[in-house]
């Protein structure tokens, strides 16, 4: 029988969005590191909206998994199933762990590579530019930001936001009730107003990318959401080797980068004590939060412990480079 003695500890992270991504940059030299995403690369997701209108900054904000994780390896498939020491992939590959994160964070339209994605970006933004009118359904951060970043590139076209809320930046009012049907242009609302427009988009709340687990042992940890439920180590309640970090979680909080890092990080501590053979593990605190929504190039609105500011000073916190730069150095990377 081989001998174990000096082995690393085996880490499979699932998902390759901020999250994951993060952990496994920092724990790639410490264990044994499999990370598990069905694309090739790892997207800025708050950078996404200005590729749509200006696509070569897609080669910015989109980083292929290998360059930031040399020493970890890459399994570019789905995960399907998660035992007590394995997950399994769309692809057959069985996987097994000591340690196992989930981070699968939302679900997205999936590309494989990058050049696909920017592909993407490319047929989105000759949408916008040959459109002379927009709807965009959703007037929270997402709808906010998209209607700036077209409004800053192309201030001659049309633009109609739909939202629920009585204003907006809030969650809940009017909708758009045919998006789903061949409208030839026109969109009906749930408050029986006709709406014009070349093309739409929607910009409200995705899925959460938890619907493999769901036949799966942690099929019980799932609240009616379909989040995973965590402790205040982010254990999944009742395990004490699988983690789950990242918009995935239960934590009554909002669901922003920023936080899933520092997800990443109470995670990543803990694991280092594990492999270490220290009975620790470090506690998630929700902090005060924070939201920054982009107003274009140069202009932002923030609240940032309960006050609100707008115009060029939150803009300069992020509007410029949408915090590409600081993410990648996050992952080793020069600008």
């Amino acid at each position: 029988m081989a001998s174990s003695v000096g082995k690393k500890k085996r880490v499979v992270i699932v998902g390759g969005g901020i999250a994951g991504s993060v952990l496994a940059f920092n724990l790639q030299h410490h264990a044994d590191v499999y990370l598990i995403d069905p694309k090739e690369y790892f997207e800025i997701a708050w950078a996404s909206l200005r590729c749509m209108v200006e696509p070569s900054f897609a080669e910015k904000s989109l980083i292929n998994h290998r360059e930031y994780v040399r020493n970890a390896t890459i399994i570019t498939a789905y995960a399907v199933n998660v035992t007590l020491n394995e997950v399994r992939t769309s692809q057959g590959r069985v996987v097994p762990y000591d340690y196992l994160v989930i981070a699968t964070g939302h679900e997205d339209r999936i590309t494989v590579t990058k050049m696909e994605k920017i592909s993407l970006y490319r047929m989105e933004h000759e949408r916008i530019r040959s459109a002379n009118s927009i709807l965009i359904v959703g007037g929270g951060p997402v709808g906010v930001e998209l209607a700036g970043e077209i409004s800053v590139d192309f201030p001659e076209k049309k633009i109609t936001l739909v939202h629920r809320g009585g204003r907006l930046l809030e969650f809940v009012g009017d909708s758009v009730t045919n998006l789903n049907l061949s409208t030839n242009g026109v969109y009906k609302t749930s408050g029986g107003k006709t709406i014009r427009a070349d093309c739409h988009f929607l910009c409200i709340g995705k899925p959460l990318a938890s619907s493999w687990l769901k036949e799966s042992m942690l099929r019980d940890r799932l609240d009616p959401i379909g989040r995973l439920m965590v402790d205040a180590n982010l254990r999944v309640k009742g395990c004490s080797n699988i983690f789950a970090i990242g918009d995935i979680t239960d934590i009554p909080e909002m669901k922003q980068g920023y936080l899933a890092q520092i997800h990443a990080r109470v995670v990543e501590k803990t694991i280092k004590y594990m492999i270490n053979g220290k009975e620790k593990l470090d506690t998630y605190k929700s902090g005060s939060q924070m939201a920054i929504v982009s107003l274009g190039r140069s202009e932002a609105v923030a609240q940032i412990k309960g006050a609100t500011m707008i115009g060029r000073i939150p803009g300069k916190m992020k509007s410029g480079d949408l915090y590409v730069n600081k993410t990648k150095k996050t992952l080793g990377l020069s600008y």
